[in-house]
């Protein structure tokens, strides 16, 4: 399964969706319009998720499907709450902070537009973040699916490949990566997770490579170094690999808060590979992107239906 397997889903629909005019929308008295699984769905929730709606431009009953999608929000927020997912508020921050960018804004600018649309910021932030867990939900299902069901390249369809393509191999940048993690227990986030990213930050400056990071962090407590060993730029994980392809080898990735802390990735060498195994690889990615949106479609909408079929949801 290939790095962005899942990040159309979220990424390239809600962080990249065109901004209509904004127009205010009028604050109504707020009412209990469904009861999903004992949670309640208010009138002001549809109403903030129509203005959503209203401002990607979509047409038709809004309201009906405002309040569709707010059903199959709290469904997907309870199925990512049973899996233990926890997606962070920094997360969520720099989520939103990358939409307003992708849109040519300031965050400021995107607060007011979220404002005056009737949508609100902490709609959209809600928004995402259910979206971000909900994610790593079908993650873990299409994973448990062997991988999507797709078939992987055999090195007799690789060769043929290469052929095709003039006997030329494909090549791919191997990385060597060495993975800092400065602990915070959940139970200590509030009061120490800002100390420990200023600890990291610190650290961070003083990278030259990966022989001394050990040697930098001793006297530091509860700081974990791992060797990750070598890693093609395929295989990185989606949350770090913009992040790992921009640092420069002999530095680190900006440090950003995890559910175990404060992390930075270092970036002890990289280089380019071509050999049949990369090309092996390379082959395998292009095949299964381009049945990944399909996959993960069908997947998304079975998901859904079985949590429905499950639930009990009442309209008020």
């Amino acid at each position: 399964m290939t790095k962005n397997t899942l990040s159309a889903l979220f990424l390239a629909g809600a962080m990249a969706l065109p901004l209509a005019a904004a127009m205010p929308a009028a604050a109504q008295e707020s009412q209990i319009r469904y009861v999903v699984n004992g949670t309640p769905v208010t009138s002001y929730d549809i109403q903030r998720r129509a203005a959503f709606l209203k401002l990607q431009r979509k047409q038709g009953n809004l309201n009906q499907a405002a309040g569709d999608e707010m059903v199959e929000q709290v469904l997907k927020n309870a199925e990512v709450a049973r899996l233990r997912i926890n997606i962070t508020d920094q997360q969520v921050d720099d989520a939103y902070g990358r939409f307003a960018k992708n849109n040519k804004m300031t965050v400021a600018q995107l607060d007011g537009v979220m404002n005056q649309s009737g949508v609100t910021k902490e709609h959209f932030k809600q928004y995402i973040k259910a979206q971000m867990g909900w994610n790593q939900a079908l993650g873990a299902r299409m994973r448990s699916k062997n991988g999507g069901g797709t078939g992987r390249v055999t090195e007799q369809e690789a060769v043929r490949r290469m052929l095709d393509n003039g006997g030329n191999k494909p090549s791919a940048t191997q990385y060597t990566l060495q993975q800092v993690i400065f602990v915070v227990p959940q139970s200590e986030r509030a009061a120490k997770l800002g100390v420990r990213k200023r600890e990291a930050d610190a650290l961070r400056q003083r990278v030259q490579g990966c022989d001394s990071t050990r040697q930098f962090a001793k006297g530091l407590i509860d700081v974990t170094v791992r060797d990750l060993g070598k890693v093609f730029a395929q295989q990185l994980p989606a949350d770090w690999s913009d992040a790992i392809k921009a640092a420069r080898e002999g530095t680190a990735t900006p440090s950003r808060e995890t559910e175990r802390g404060v992390e930075f990735i270092t970036i002890c060498s990289s280089r380019e590979v071509s050999d049949d195994r990369v090309a092996q690889m390379v082959f395998q990615n292009e095949q299964n992107g381009k049945s990944q949106d399909a996959q993960v479609d069908a997947l998304n909408k079975t998901y859904v239906e079985e949590l429905r079929k499950r639930a009990k949801i009442a309209q008020r």
